[in-house]
């Protein structure tokens, strides 16, 4: 492992980690951010899979939510604290929920992305996400459009090569225990 980069490790969300995943809801999405009760919710939440990122100090660096129904699983959010950002840790999280995904026999995978969200947009463009169509006015704070976005059935070999290709790179910026 390279000792310059970022190392990180990601586990399932349990409730110990709802204060931290809080704090880093609230710095990213202001007033309009998720609840503790709605995180909380989340782990016993049998359709719910959340995971979050931790340094070596067991500090929460980042989550992300989804929820797998059938063969579908809808990313709910995703979030990197502020000071931590550009790092590929946002990366590596959707990468290992993605992962998941493949162990949970997901096919496809959806979300909706705020259209000024360019960083994000590119982000899921990478690992192959295309967008489908909007969601006019669905951000409650401000009236933003959502773009809709899906992958393709992760199990085609077009898709598992690019994926494999990803996170070959990703592996090369940071450390994943």
């Amino acid at each position: 492992m390279n000792p310059e980069k970022l190392t990180i490790k990601i586990d399932e969300m349990t409730t110990a980690d709802v204060d931290g995943i809080f704090e880093i809801e609230k710095a990213s999405y202001g007033e309009h951010h998720w609840s503790k009760d709605s995180f909380y919710s989340e782990v016993s939440n049998n359709i719910a899979r959340y995971y979050v990122a931790k340094d070596n100090n067991n500090n929460v660096l980042g989550y992300i939510g989804s929820w797998f129904i059938i063969d579908e699983a809808h990313i709910t959010n995703v979030s990197v604290s502020p000071d931590i950002r550009k790092k590929s840790v946002g990366e590596a999280l959707l990468a290992y929920l993605i992962k998941q995904c493949y162990k949970e026999k997901i096919k496809y995978i959806t979300l909706e992305v705020r259209i000024s969200n360019e960083p994000a947009i590119k982000l899921y463009e990478k690992y192959q996400f295309k967008s489908l169509g909007t969601r006019k006015n669905y951000y409650q704070d401000n009236n933003e459009d959502a773009l809709i976005m899906w992958t393709e059935n992760i199990f085609w070999d077009k898709f598992k090569l690019k994926f494999e290709e990803q996170t070959t790179k990703l592996n090369s910026r940071i450390n994943i225990k």
